[in-house]
């Protein structure tokens, strides 16, 4: 063997005999181990060239060279020097020198750029991998043949399943195999797997997958290819949890109907109380000082703080629901709303929908969903006006209503709670009613728990005078005339009616009264109807009494022209001959002409 191939090899070549002592060593090993010269005749043993330790089984791997005439080739191995310990792959193989003696030469690569290169890329799958671990998002990867080959901790996080137990397993069937509803999700139709298939980025925003303890996990995902030149060689998946983006939705949603319906109940409740408020309008406050409607207010006040259901009974027109509205302010729901239900006005196939509300599409003509006056009145009172007029087939859905506090929708299967105070009104004899078997008696009962009867306005004379006014004085205003005072004669006139329409009856006639006025004086005498109990007095408004205020000269004027253009319409402005209009005011054709020229009266177009 030529020593001198060893001598300036700045690789690591050396010759072991067979008792693995080194007997040569190129200048390269030896600048490692920190000899200082090849021919100093002395020998290497193996312990100090490498670490055995670390390389288990290496000494007896070379004494098998010899003997079996085989090679070794790259064999990691732990090298000793000077400067510490470095990896290398070791190569071995027999030689035989020209005298016959036998060796095994040993070739050893230890490259430091490969030894910093693997650092390097150590260093980076670690950084890597913090990179991954520190995403929020869950990220996995697939081979071609969508079996995971990594996962993140979020993924871990987020499904509970480890990535060491399920590297080498499809994805599809740990985490993807179900729909939301339980049922098989083929891997075929699954979009995780379609990246594979046809090399594009597949993104879904609504979807689930599976934790390990089979609880869905909604998720919102992207499958992007990885390409090596024209091949696809996998795929990543990025997926985030949206379980608290569905909650929000869903709260968002709920909260949303919340609006609707609450902005639906608002518009039903400012139309219903835009009509009472003028109904009240049109009333005013209860007024009136007689022993009669003193014991109603008594009863009013009696009731009104308690949770009683109250039956409101006197005829048509006394102010009903002015005492129902009474008892609504003055109890503990003032400040939730008092609801009207006018039971008469409602159409029979209408009833339920009236007061329970329906959904859209309960019936024809259903458009949208509807909100119930009982519901409208949830916390606050309802006012069954003419209660007497329910048919009696929906009389028993009302009752159950009221017992039991509850109600469905027409076309709803959601049992909606109500908490209502009732209070009906009529001006039948419910008790009558109830023998008749027109009016259910147990509903009876539960409506007058607290009846209260309203008078009528003949047996509280004393209040006609005040109510008058009252009403005279609002009808100037909302008409813009002049206000107008009642004479004492003309109050009398009102106390001695009958008023077979109560204070109704009342306010009609004073509005009529303002109407037919042309001055500051209501023409009450115009106004009033015929009643034959008390014959009209034919002195009113034409001779002033003492009681009485005076007229001016202008204003009998006005009353003689507006007497004589009634005349002459009647009689179809003819003024002479049977029936003609000075006939009928009792004076001379002349005379008459002669007034209709200084009053300014003509013949209109059209009468001619």
């Amino acid at each position: 063997m030529a020593e001198w191939l060893f001598q300036d090899a700045p690789t690591l070549l050396a010759v072991l005999d067979k008792e693995l002592l080194c007997r040569q060593i190129s200048r390269g090993w030896r600048a490692r181990l920190g000899l200082t010269s090849a021919g100093d005749g002395s020998t290497v043993p193996l312990s100090e060239m490498f670490l055995l330790d670390h390389t288990a089984g290496l000494a007896d791997q070379l004494r098998d060279v010899l003997p079996q005439a085989i090679s070794l080739q790259d064999i990691p191995v732990s090298l000793v020097g000077k400067n510490g310990v470095t990896q290398g792959l070791l190569s071995a193989w027999p030689i035989r020198s020209e005298s016959g003696s036998t060796g095994i030469c040993l070739a050893v690569t230890c490259n430091t750029d490969l030894h910093r290169a693997l650092d390097e890329l150590r260093h980076l799958r670690t950084m890597h991998e913090l990179i991954l671990n520190a995403a929020g998002e869950g990220i996995y990867g697939l081979d071609s043949n969508g079996k995971a080959t990594f996962g993140n901790a979020a993924t871990m996080e987020i499904l509970g399943w480890k990535p060491e137990e399920v590297i080498g397993k499809r994805a599809h069937d740990v985490h993807h195999h179900s729909h939301p509803d339980g049922s098989p999700y083929p891997h075929t139709e699954c979009p995780i797997y379609a990246a594979l298939r046809d090399g594009e980025v597949h993104r879904v925003d609504e979807e689930v997958f599976w934790h390990v303890d089979g609880s869905p996990v909604p998720v919102e995902y992207t499958s992007t290819p990885i390409r090596q030149g024209s091949e696809i060689q996998g795929a990543v998946v990025v997926f985030r949890d949206i379980s608290e983006r569905k909650e929000i939705e869903r709260q968002r949603e709920a909260a949303f109907q919340e609006i609707k319906q609450l902005k639906e109940q608002l518009e039903l409740e400012r139309d219903y109380l835009r009509d009472e408020i003028k109904t009240g309008s049109d009333f005013g406050e209860i007024i009136g000082s007689s022993a009669a409607l003193q014991r109603t207010m008594a009863q009013i006040d009696a009731v009104a703080a308690t949770p009683a259901n109250v039956l409101i009974l006197g005829e048509s027109g006394v102010g009903k629901e002015m005492v129902a509205r009474a008892i609504h302010d003055k109890s503990e729901r003032a400040d939730k709303p008092l609801v009207k239900v006018n039971c008469a006005s409602i159409p029979k196939e209408l009833f339920e929908s009236e007061f329970f509300g329906h959904v859209k599409g309960a019936f024809t003509g259903a458009h949208r969903d509807r909100v119930g006056r009982l519901q409208l009145a949830d916390g606050g009172t309802v006012f069954l006006d003419e209660v007497g007029e329910i048919p009696p087939d929906l009389q028993g859905k009302l009752l159950r209503a009221l017992q039991e506090r509850e109600f469905e929708r027409v076309g709803d299967d959601r049992t909606i709670k109500v908490d209502v105070r009732v209070v009906a009104a009529t001006n039948r004899d419910l008790e009558a009613e109830v023998k008749a078997g027109r009016f259910r008696e147990d509903l009876y009962y539960r409506l007058g728990v607290f009846p209260i009867l309203v008078p009528p306005l003949r047996d509280r004379r004393e209040d006609i005078g005040p109510l008058a006014e009252h009403f005279l004085t609002r009808t100037c205003a909302d008409l813009g005339r002049e206000p107008m005072r009642l004479s004492k004669q003309q109050a009398q006139r009102l106390m001695s009616h009958r008023w077979p329409g109560n204070i109704r009856e009342l306010r009609n006639v004073i509005e009529r009264a303002v109407i037919l006025s042309s001055g500051n004086r209501a023409r009450l005498d115009l106004a009033m109807p015929e009643n034959p109990d008390t014959p009209p007095d034919p002195l009113e408004n034409s001779i002033p009494t003492e009681e009485a205020s005076f007229l001016t000269d202008t204003e009998m004027r006005e009353q003689e022209k507006a007497n004589l253009i009634a005349a002459l319409r009647h009689a179809n402005w003819r003024v002479w001959g049977p029936g003609g209009a000075a006939g009928l005011v009792g004076i001379k054709p002349s005379t008459l002409t002669y007034r209709m020229k200084v009053l300014g009266i003509t013949k209109p177009k059209q009468a001619d």
